[in-house]
């Protein structure tokens, strides 16, 4: 038996350490450990729904639209507020943008470096690159020989940059599978995915003010008021980032796939799915959304949301008590005592689902798609499986590379989702629609808002009393994600799909760190090792600056 840790755990956000107990080459036991306190549900009391919106974005700074689309939407239930049809298309087209910058940030510049190897890329044949990028029929805007010559002076002056501190000298059968060739080309997509995540930024920023903490989006609607030369550059940007995406993001999915078919064995998780939906069409009902609510049981069994079936156990993180409560019911006293997986162990609480862990991922987002009959995803995910070999086993889609990879075809359907919103937009705005923002119609209320961020079901609920606010609760996909062991002694999704995961070098345990990433955290992360035969103790340290 032996103990592996990663520490930290980089190319996410936030602080994370994950502990992992190792027998016989495989993960028996894994415990996740949340390291930041938040606590914003403390910083917006006694203050007004508007400001909540503004106030919570600071969450995250890569996924801060979702937090003030959430927050207005519970301010609006609270005031009795439907917000007009113009703001609903503009908040499509905001909170798009910032999916598009996040999907492509996570896998290129997050994930894709645990399968490409930039070094490996240094042996290319250049044509032999071009020629292999057209058979896979990806993208090759690039000049992959200025990429190759870029690569040969990092490595010349053994100054890696932004590839360093990764564990690209692995050797052993986890390691890293691609030929040079795909390895060029899928650098010269990471580059320029730095690029093209910068212009789904600036749709953003043109729709919001600015970006990341747009200011546009309030209790209400927008403040946004489209102009003709508005419009124009939204639309010139739109199509610049769909025809990117297009021609790059599924064809790498499935050139990279099949040099890892065995990280489809495995990272499976709880085998349950909530997805709270998100983009309203003009009837704003949840299950009717361009990615539409629900919650899969056991087998894929598809049901309604239930938000009385949602609690929060505090017994293993580091709050007051042992609370097992709902949301609107629930308390964020914080009450650090110290590491012990036996005990507490996080900051993460643990939320369940009718008292079971729940995934909350893109992946979930994407079976629930699939099994509400969403035209784009089940042609999509079929052919993909069609592709990979495995015609309609949706099944292997939940494991570590069914996760990473279907986001691929989220973004694709996005993507193409914007240039339909902009047209709509447009046609409204020719037809005299110019109304974007409606007041209140009471001032003491409640509201609770389903919505997604990029990485997964973002919930928010707030108590209101004479415009201000007197209770506010948050749970972000992070927490079912990361939760630790629940009230009902159940490990969190993410620690179940560490446990069976395969670990050949316990210093460099690449499997669990691509099933980590395939969650997309969105807190810091560590994982350590230790040996408890021997009392040998592993600390990996990574970080982007490769220091160890």
């Amino acid at each position: 038996m032996a103990r592996t840790v990663i520490d930290p755990i980089t190319r996410i956000e936030g602080h994370l350490r994950v502990e992992m107990e190792v027998n016989d080459g495989m993960v028996t036991d894994a415990w996740v450990s949340g390291g930041c306190f938040r606590g914003m549900e403390l910083v917006v009391r006694d203050r007004t729904p508007e400001d909540a919106a503004m106030i919570v974005q600071r969450i995250c700074g890569v996924c801060p639209v979702s937090h003030a689309h959430s927050a207005s939407i519970a301010g609006e239930k609270a005031y009795g507020i439907t917000i007009s049809n113009n703001a609903r298309i503009i908040r499509n087209l905001v909170e798009a943008a910032q999916f598009m910058h996040s999907n492509i940030l996570w896998f290129y510049n997050l994930a894709a470096l645990d399968y490409v190897n930039p070094l490996n890329a240094l042996t290319a044949n250049v044509a032999d690159a071009y020629d292999l990028a057209q058979a896979a029929g990806t993208s090759t805007m690039s000049d992959l020989g200025a990429v190759k010559k870029k690569l040969q002076t990092f490595a010349a002056n053994k100054q890696l940059s932004i590839f360093s501190g990764n564990w690209f000298d692995a050797e052993n059968n986890d390691g890293y599978q691609l030929t040079p060739e795909l390895d060029l080309i899928c650098t010269a997509h990471y580059l320029e995915a730095l690029r093209m995540q910068a212009k789904a930024s600036e749709i953003a920023g043109l729709l919001g003010g600015k970006m990341p903490h747009i200011m546009t989006s309030t209790v209400g609607g927008t403040m946004f008021v489209p102009t003709e030369e508005k419009l124009d550059d939204l639309w010139a940007l739109v199509n610049e980032l769909y025809d990117w995406v297009e021609a790059t993001m599924l064809p790498d999915t499935l050139a990279i796939a099949p040099y890892y078919a065995d990280a489809f064995e495995f990272g499976r998780g709880c085998g349950r799915y909530i997805a709270w939906g998100v983009f309203d069409d003009t009837s704003f009902d949840m299950t009717k959304r361009y990615l539409p609510a629900g919650v899969l049981n056991d087998g894929f069994a598809l049901e309604e949301v239930n938000e009385d079936a949602i609690s929060e156990y505090v017994g293993h993180s580091w709050y007051e008590g042992s609370s097992d409560l709902n949301p609107r019911e629930g308390e964020t006293k914080a009450e650090f005592t110290s590491y012990d997986v036996a005990d507490r162990y996080s900051w993460v609480k643990a939320p369940t689902y009718n008292g079971k862990a729940m995934e909350a991922t893109s992946m979930s987002r994407m079976l629930v798609a699939y099994k509400r009959g969403v035209p784009f995803i089940v042609e999509h995910v079929d052919a993909l499986l069609e592709a990979l070999g495995a015609p309609g086993r949706i099944d292997i889609v939940p494991s570590t590379m069914g996760r990473t990879g279907v986001r691929q075809i989220e973004t694709l359907y996005i993507a193409g989702l914007m240039k339909d919103w902009v047209r709509e937009l447009i046609e409204a705005i020719k037809g005299g629609d110019t109304e974007y923002f409606r007041p209140p119609t009471r001032t003491t209320g409640e509201g609770s808002a389903f919505w997604e961020a990029p990485r997964g079901a973002l919930y928010h609920t707030e108590k209101v009393k004479d415009g201000k606010i007197t209770d506010y609760q948050i749970i972000i996909p992070s927490t079912w994600n990361l939760a630790p062991i629940n009230g009902h002694g159940e490990h969190g999704p993410l620690e179940q799909a560490l446990i069976g995961v395969p670990v050949t070098d316990l210093e460099k345990p690449i499997n669990a760190l691509r099933t980590v990433h395939s969650f997309d955290p969105c807190t810091a992360c560590s994982v350590h090792i230790t040996e408890p035969a021997t009392g040998k103790k592993f600390q990996t340290v990574t970080n982007p600056w490769g220091v160890r």
